[in-house]
């Protein structure tokens, strides 16, 4: 497949501090919890509380945790990034793809109009974005959505652009995940997916995440011919006061044990990249969790990351809206 105009695609995902220091997270998380698509809040009455109590308190934590995770290339996040970055674009140009990828975090560096002021640059015909997060949220997705958009209004020049809204059903993910599921889970291990979770409140008022999430599972446990004793779904990485979606992930684990799961393998569908939640939150201290509480073995299966597989999905992702661009020409 070759296509007639030079595509340029953005690869989004939420971002990272530039470094393990408490400075450096103070200015990431002082981005990322001021977007209102995160923390819905009244500026008066959040910005106030973020300020002065929930920055200083937790950018020194977040420091040391990340600390535990930096590699030499830096944050992981980011080096995965990369390698998804350079992976894709050669992928596609091994297909006959004249496209430009770039990177675009939402918070932090390279930002989202950092890459469309590249692509731009670069006169690509057309841009796609592509947020690497399968399931949509109002919290996450639509915040790419609003940063392009942002991006967008600065330049006077702007190509026809396709936006992926979500793909947490896309046949080629659920077997990229199905796949790496057969390659690190053992037979016996109860199989747990983890998902990032958002407030209860913001499914009550329209944000339909959770059935995304639920979808991905249930698909991909009826690719393992999985039945319901082998599986289950929870939800991670919960912040504040206010109830957020359940069962926890934290307290599955704790309780797990009890149950009689002594043997867990989770994977967190919804990263499409390891980073902290994952390779801190997940692999190392819901891991001390479990086995502190009872627990025999506990598996973390690594996110998709720069695999093969993972990139042929997103070029599949990608071709599909070059070739219906084409077709509309």
């Amino acid at each position: 497949m070759i296509n007639s105009r030079k595509t340029g695609i953005i690869l989004a995902n939420l971002g990272t501090p530039e470094q393990p220091e408490a400075a450096s997270i103070r200015r990431y998380l002082a981005q990322f919890l001021s977007d209102p698509r995160v923390i819905d809040l009244p500026a008066w009455k959040w910005q106030p509380i973020l300020r002065a109590i929930i920055l200083p308190r937790r950018a020194k934590h977040v420091a040391e945790n990340y600390r535990s995770i930096w590699t030499e290339q830096g944050s992981p996040l980011l080096a995965i990034s990369r390698e998804q970055q350079s992976a894709l674009r050669d992928y596609l140009h091994k297909q006959g793809i004249d496209a430009e990828v770039e990177l675009g975090m939402t918070y932090g560096t390279p930002g989202i109009s950092d890459a469309v002021r590249n692509l731009i640059r670069k006169q690509v015909q057309q841009i796609i974005v592509l947020p690497l997060y399968p399931q949509y949220s109002s919290t996450t997705t639509a915040s790419v959505f609003d940063a392009f958009a942002r991006a967008l209004k600065q330049q006077r020049h702007i190509p026809p652009f396709e936006f992926i809204h979500s793909y947490h059903l896309n046949r080629h993910y659920i077997a990229a995940l199905a796949e790496t599921i057969r390659k690190n889970r053992q037979q016996e291990e109860y199989l747990l997916f983890s998902f990032h979770g958002i407030p209860l409140r913001y499914v009550q008022e329209g944000d339909y995440y959770p059935e995304h999430c639920r979808q991905t599972a249930a698909a991909v446990a009826a690719h393992l011919k999985l039945n319901e004793h082998q599986w289950g779904l929870t939800f991670q990485s919960r912040f504040g006061k206010e109830s957020w979606l359940q069962p926890y992930t934290d307290e599955f684990l704790r309780q797990a044990p009890a149950r009689g799961i002594k043997n867990i393998a989770l994977i967190c569908p919804g990263f499409a990249a390891d980073c902290l939640e994952t390779l801190e939150e997940i692999a190392q201290e819901n891991r001390q969790r479990f086995l502190a509480c009872g627990g025999d073995t506990y598996r973390y299966i690594p996110a998709l990351n720069a695999e093969e597989i993972h990139i042929q999905m997103m070029a599949e992702l990608i071709m599909q809206k070059i070739c219906r661009h084409e077709a509309i020409q």
